[in-house]
């Protein structure tokens, strides 16, 4: 017969803590310990479960070692995954032991989704973004399915401005489906214009109906290809027939670069919309939190690439990426070696100015039994299964109306302060050293290149046999992760800086560290 609950969760949670909580753990599991997870994996169901207690010991013995602390590790520089704060993951317990459905507003029922829309406004503020204007507001799985809110949004409001021009009725695409909506509108296509786009850019048109083949970039040049070529973009957006989506990339993925350098660039942008009916759309999964710097001569061209988000129609964000993270070490924890007990991943969010664009495309009718509660409240609050993609969905606002409460704006802008910092100083040391290059190789002043590196580090090395094997060989000392990229059609390798335990003096020499074993172990092979 199993123990109390109770008595498995504390106990589960202290052992737990005690395989987690090691000063420096391993980044990756050995083979030998994924091996064991795999061969330990319940073959088949069976009729007879083996118990809660088992069960649980089954995955502290075999799971837990096969996993890897890409989140625990100051030294983990692949993906952005940051790492939880220990707020966020507290209230991420709750979440899960508490289990709302946060779809439908219930204010006397429940003060779940009053708490989503305050956390929502919350971030909006870190972000310097006025809560009166972004009133189409979710959480979503992250950035991926944000930018899938957009392009719907986008889809609808750019198909149903068109006719009016034309002074003719009005398409929408939620109601009569895209291609009804796009012959009543006289529209033959609808494009999606951009500069280097996430991957997710392309599935998000591809679900939305549009196509991969819907997004076209148009690089300032080869040098300089995350930049738009505001000649091409505004003969695109007046080609007849065509209605327009701009997705502009606010941070991208192998650089950290950012489409815009200007609040006067973007303002050129939005002209060109407006005049053409165009929406426009920010993906900024992680750039977006530049918005938190103080302006000053540090971060001046971060802060300015920044400028003019506001003036966009739709913004993605990822708040599993810097945002469940804060930095100044062992500040945010009781003891240096005290780990999160969970990584409250799956976090993203979308701002929209038009929340009626937003209800009109997700607006789940005729389901009496999720009826919202009837208010005569001006702002009222929308049930979040109206103007997003799930119509069930855990209480993803906790850890982040946490984490923003426990630590507020001071310290994430600290936090991100260091991780620029740490990621320039790596930059730095690559410009110097003669074996390896700073990506991208185009002419620029080395203090250019460095003022315009914000928590992403793209570089090669010179050696081209090097090169092919640099993320390998540099993975392999088990001391830094990094992720391998290709640009300009040659392999790169890729730091990003995003965990909340840096030490910019102490990773620094960690990095360079590595570099340099690496270099010593390929000259005497």
């Amino acid at each position: 017969m199993d123990r109390p609950v109770d008595d498995v969760y504390s106990q589960t949670h202290t052992r737990l803590l005690s395989l987690l909580s090691k000063s420096t753990p391993c980044i990756l599991p050995t083979e030998g310990d994924v091996a064991r997870a795999v061969s330990s994996l319940t073959p088949c169901l069976q009729n007879d479960g083996i118990g809660t207690a088992r069960a649980i010991e089954h995955l502290l013995e075999d799971i837990v070692p096969a996993l890897n602390a890409s989140s625990l590790s100051a030294n983990y520089y692949g993906f952005v995954t940051g790492g939880a704060t220990p707020a966020a993951s507290i209230a991420d317990q709750i979440v899960s032991i508490c289990d709302q459905n946060v779809q439908v507003h219930l204010p006397k029922e429940t003060a779940a989704t009053v708490i989503e829309d305050r956390t929502l406004k919350l971030l909006l503020e870190l972000l310097n973004l006025d809560p009166a204007i972004w009133t189409g507001r979710t959480f979503t799985t992250g950035a991926t399915a944000s930018n899938v809110l957009g392009l719907a949004c986008g889809r609808d409001q750019v198909v149903q401005t068109a006719p009016q021009k034309r002074g003719v009725p009005r398409a929408n695409v939620a109601s009569s489906g895209l291609v009804a909506a796009c012959l009543e509108a006289g529209i033959r296509k609808i494009q999606i214009l951009t500069t280097m786009p996430h991957s997710s850019l392309r599935k998000a048109s591809s679900i939305v109906g549009l196509g991969r083949a819907a997004v076209e970039a148009l690089p300032l040049s080869d040098e300089q290809p995350w930049k738009f070529d505001l000649r091409k973009l505004e003969e695109k957006l007046k080609a007849p027939g065509t209605a327009s989506i701009v997705a502009i990339s606010c941070g991208e993925v192998n650089t950290g670069r950012f489409a815009t350098e200007s609040l006067q660039e973007f303002k050129h942008i939005r002209a060109l919309c407006d005049q053409n009916g165009a929406w426009i759309h920010v993906d900024g999964a992680f750039g977006l939190f530049g918005r938190m710097l103080d302006r000053n001569s540090e971060f001046e061209a971060i802060s300015s690439s920044c400028d003019g988000i506001e003036l966009a129609d739709s913004i993605t964000g990822d708040a599993h990426k810097i945002l469940n993270v804060v930095g100044s070490g062992n500040r945010f924890n009781d003891s240096p070696n005290t780990y999160a007990l969970y990584k409250p991943y799956d976090c993203g969010f979308f701002f929209c100015r038009w929340p009626n664009v937003a209800s009109q495309v997700f607006q789940n009718s005729n389901a009496a039994y999720l009826a919202e509660a009837t208010t005569a409240d001006p702002d009222k609050i929308l049930s979040p299964l109206n103007i997003g993609i799930e119509n069930s969905r855990r209480f993803r606002a906790l850890p982040v109306y946490a984490t923003l409460t426990a630590y507020g704006r001071a310290l994430y802008q600290e936090m991100l302060e260091q991780q620029i910092r740490l990621a320039r100083a790596v930059a730095g040391c690559i410009l110097k050293h003669s074996d390896f290059e700073l990506l991208p190789g185009f002419p620029e002043p080395s203090d250019g290149k460095i003022h315009h590196t914000f928590i992403i580090v793209l570089f090669r090395a010179k050696d081209d046999g090097l090169n092919r094997e640099l993320v390998g060989m540099i993975n392999s000392t088990g001391k830094i992760y990094v992720s391998g990229t290709v640009w300009d059609g040659n392999p790169a390798s890729r730091i990003a800086v995003s965990n909340w335990r840096i030490d910019e003096r102490r990773d620094l020499a960690i990095v360079t560290n590595v570099l340099e074993e690496v270099v010593e172990k390929w000259r005497n092979a």
